[in-house]
């Protein structure tokens, strides 16, 4: 039964007594082997070290004998390869534990490995060059979103219950959409990102995880959240722990429904539906809904971003290069990280503080329209599940053509720095997982938790794919 159970589920049975950490983690590495050959969703593992550490005795936290997989990219497992999916990072292994790791790790959570991500988190789908495609537990066709698509593809198999993921512009709710999984996205310094520094991409990327139910997330977040001292910003306190507050009732909640985006990409039928269906569900349970305008085009929040993101690509693969005491050459990065090196590397300063400019004005917007809204509702995605291949990152006309499809109605979110989850709301016509995406203001993620926990209630999603 451990392979059904959450993870809060799976504490307290240890804390009983009726199954040990022990047994836990191996029926976790006994799923590991024999389904990611037919997922590839985890890349390298630490199975001894696993073992040895339970049988050293494990910290005595909430979340004791729990096995976790950590996404290969800004977070770092101590002695394990740290690629970000980049064959120019591919020899480098990690000194210590980020913070996020080391505060698992006291709450007793077992690390069993690292997962697998596209090249520097490029992509809303997961297949670099470095490590191969992640296939949808769905359907082994398709994706499973990016870029925590191996940390969603091993969670939705059933190989554990609970993963890290991170998020630059959907990055924990498209994969959570793709693969039928709840999906939180934190407010803006929640979580510290120490002791990798990050610079203006910092501003938009938040770390959490993908998880199969509402109180794993609520949990995960109390022990992942809270500022580092020197954090450079850090979010609103909660009134209560994630867990209490996901546990309240959320009261009447008046709440927008966005379906369509100005200029932006069409909403397949599917992904507007899905949108609609839980706007009447939200109806029903004593919610006020109101369909609005998007407050936002999409065309400016990815110029702002991606002036954002670019300047510290270029600063990262520049501080590699350096520490290798080369040049770039050919065959390091993919071709589309490779067009986007060449361009960033090039704008002048000037556009960086004129990209922030526009970052904030975009939130101010946003912010508006919580003034008669606790809440807004659209699609997680603008279109379903792709299959592999359409985003290749080896054919940059491609990603320019399809990607934005991918993320815009995701990562405004990230440049407004509010929280945002993705809930599980039905299939699209292959019998592929759809997910509608619920915002908060700055701090909010009580009230997106305690509206989750009421919606996981009304409307169960399968605990894993049918595999």
């Amino acid at each position: 039964m451990t392979d059904e159970w959450d993870a809060t589920a799976t504490a307290a049975a240890i804390r009983t007594g009726e199954v040990s950490a022990g047994a836990v983690v191996e029926g976790a590495i006994a799923r590991i082997e024999r389904l990611n050959p037919a997922h590839h969703a985890v890349i390298h593992t630490r199975f001894d070290e696993a073992r040895a550490e339970v049988d050293a005795g494990l910290p005595d936290g909430p979340l004791r004998g729990v096995p976790f997989l950590v996404k290969d990219l800004g977070t770092e497992v101590a002695g394990l390869p740290a690629t970000s999916g980049s064959r120019l990072f591919a020899e480098g292994v990690a000194a210590r534990d980020s913070e996020l790791v080391a505060r698992c790790r006291r709450a007793g959570m077992v690390v069993l490995g690292t997962t697998n991500t596209p090249e520097l988190g490029l992509n809303a789908s997961t297949e670099p060059t470095l490590y191969g495609p992640t296939r949808n537990p769905w359907n082994t066709a398709h994706s499973p979103g990016g870029s925590s698509g191996g940390s969603a593809a091993a969670v939705a198999a059933g190989m554990v219950s609970v993963a890290h993921a991170s998020d630059g512009g959907g990055s924990i709710r498209i994969p959570a959409a793709a693969c039928g999984l709840f999906g939180l996205k934190p407010s803006r310094g929640r979580v510290s990102p120490a002791p990798r520094p990050t610079t203006l991409s910092g501003l938009v990327t938040a770390h959490h995880a993908v998880t199969t139910t509402v109180r794993d997330s609520a949990q995960l977040l109390d022990i992942v959240a809270g500022p580092l001292h020197g954090d450079a910003y850090a979010a609103p306190a909660p009134a209560d722990t994630f867990s209490a507050l996901a546990r309240r009732d959320p009261g009447r909640l008046r709440i927008g429904l966005v379906t369509s985006l100005p200029g932006g990409p069409e909403t397949h039928p599917a992904s507007a539906g899905a949108a609609v269906a839980a706007a009447h569900l939200c109806e029903r349970l004593g919610h006020e809904v109101t369909e609005v305008p998007a407050p936002y085009r999409p065309e400016e929040v990815s110029a702002a971003s991606a002036v954002l993101m670019g300047g510290e690509l270029v600063a990262q693969l520049d501080a590699r290069l350096e520490r290798l005491g080369r040049t770039l050459t050919d065959g390091d990065i993919e071709p589309f990280t490779r067009v986007l090196y060449e361009h960033y590397r090039t704008v002048p300063a000037v556009e960086v503080s004129r990209a922030l400019r526009r970052v904030q004005e975009i939130g101010w917007r946003v912010g508006a329209a919580f003034r008669e809204h606790d809440l807004l509702l659209s699609p997680t995605l603008a279109r379903p599940t792709p299959p592999l291949g359409l985003l290749d990152t080896c054919d940059p006309a491609a990603i320019y053509e399809h990607a934005a499809s991918y993320s815009a109605f995701t990562s405004v979110h990230n440049v407004t720095g509010m929280p945002a989850m993705s809930v599980p709301y039905g299939q699209d016509a292959d019998g592929l997982p759809l997910g509608v995406q619920f915002v908060a203001g700055l701090g909010g993620e009580g009230t997106l938790l305690a509206l989750a926990t009421q919606l996981e209630q009304a409307a169960p999603w399968p605990v894993r794919a049918p595999v």
